[in-house]
């Protein structure tokens, strides 16, 4: 049974599936893990989901999605959050998939989906710059035509798992002098093997290496790789920022968190502090609300309407839940929260200070928070720019 749902008979049948077939198929080792800590597990895991025919539930059945209701999705949300079964790449799934849906060429669709499926090729997102995060119009990587090809030369930064991807799709700038600061603007589809291209990981708080500085020197792209119009870049990216903030927005790490702190908190007897259980109960009265907006969220994007300022509210609350619930594993760990990494429950490694370190992550990814506040003051509040 979902949180906010009671399941249908069918729906209590799939679950039981799913449910069954996760315990019998996630690697023990790699419960709960938080980031790309051993690329091999997660694209093996990414193969084991794509022959169950569960790794893309949101796809529809033309492009060879499962094409599953919005219940069936939630179940399987729920249901690998409740295990923690090893992270996979989201970026060709969840954001790139959908986009050359929309903007592909047919040889396109043909070449590059089938791929994202399987697994036998992982997406990194290459968008924000060192001198261009927030304003990502004032990026500065250049593609220049040169025959049939780009020449690209810049840089980009937290490039999210670029150091195990095979391929990045990249915001270039492909017009010098456009009239509008958002023209001039292309994506295009890139092999990371190709000469010229540095890849730089950056190691996180938690250890992982999951970020990265990708440098392009003279980097040939055919032509043939541009997605979506020449100089029309920026349409393609708002189609996949959608998707990306709808991904970004997941409870799975919310679920992941309150069933890490129930554990946890039984296990070093915090649960039994009256005033903590409320503490409990309210954090996840937050991780409820934050799956029911998703869960309309989801819907919207399903009947093909506009998240509009709905992804900005959505980013906010889903942070903020996720903060609550972290906050209180700490406390939950004890003293020795800020000096161990690891705490046993039952012979399963918990990560209450990984889980932390990660939530303040998610004030960050898909338009930091700080942003997504400026939006809702300016857009739906009627706050002038000057407010500032």
């Amino acid at each position: 049974m979902s949180l906010f749902h009671r399941d249908t008979p069918e729906e209590t049948a799939f679950r039981t599936e799913v449910r069954t077939w996760l315990e019998a198929n996630v690697p023990a080792e790699t419960l709960h893990e938080l980031d790309v800590t051993n690329p091999e597990v997660s694209r093996e895991w990414h193969r084991k989901l794509w022959q169950r025919g569960w790794i893309a539930p949101h796809w529809p059945r033309e492009f060879g999605g499962m094409g599953a209701t919005l219940e069936q999705q939630v179940i399987l949300m729920e249901e690998l959050a409740r295990v923690g079964g090893p992270y996979v790449q989201p970026s060709g799934l969840n954001f790139l998939g959908f986009a050359i849906m929309e903007f592909g060429t047919e040889e396109q669709k043909r070449d590059l989906l089938p791929d994202i499926l399987s697994g036998d090729t992982t997406w990194c997102q290459g968008y924000s710059e060192p001198e261009a995060g927030s304003d990502l119009a004032s990026l500065r990587t250049r593609a220049v035509e040169d025959g049939d090809d780009f020449v690209v030369n810049g840089q980009k930064i937290w490039s999210s798992g670029a150091p195990h991807c095979d391929r990045m799709f990249a915001l270039v700038r492909t017009e010098p002098d456009p009239k509008a600061r958002h023209a001039g603007i292309s994506m295009l589809l890139i092999d990371l093997a190709t000469p010229g291209i540095t890849v730089t990981p950056i190691q996180t708080l938690t250890g992982h290496v999951h970020f990265s500085i990708v440098t392009f020197i003279d980097v040939r792209v055919p032509k043939t790789s541009i997605l979506g119009k020449l100089h029309g870049g920026w349409k393609v990216a708002n189609h996949v920022l959608t998707f990306e903030r709808l991904s970004g927005s997941s409870p799975r790490h919310d679920l992941i968190a309150i069933d890490t702190l129930r554990r946890l908190s039984e296990a070093t007897g915090r649960v039994s502090d009256p005033a903590f259980r409320d503490r409990m109960a309210s954090a996840g009265i937050d991780v409820v609300a934050h799956m029911a907006m998703h869960r309309r969220a989801v819907e919207r994007v399903k009947a093909g309407q506009s998240l509009g300022f709905m992804a900005s509210v959505m980013k906010i609350a889903g942070a903020n839940a996720l903060h609550n619930v972290t906050d209180l594993l700490l406390d939950a760990a004890g003293s020795d929260a800020a000096s161990s990494f690891k705490h046993t429950d039952n012979g399963q490694e918990l990560d209450p200070l990984g889980l932390f370190l990660l939530s303040r992550r998610a004030t960050i990814w898909g338009g930091s928070a700080e942003i997504q506040r400026n939006i809702i003051a300016e857009r739906i509040l009627g706050f002038p720019r000057s407010w500032r």
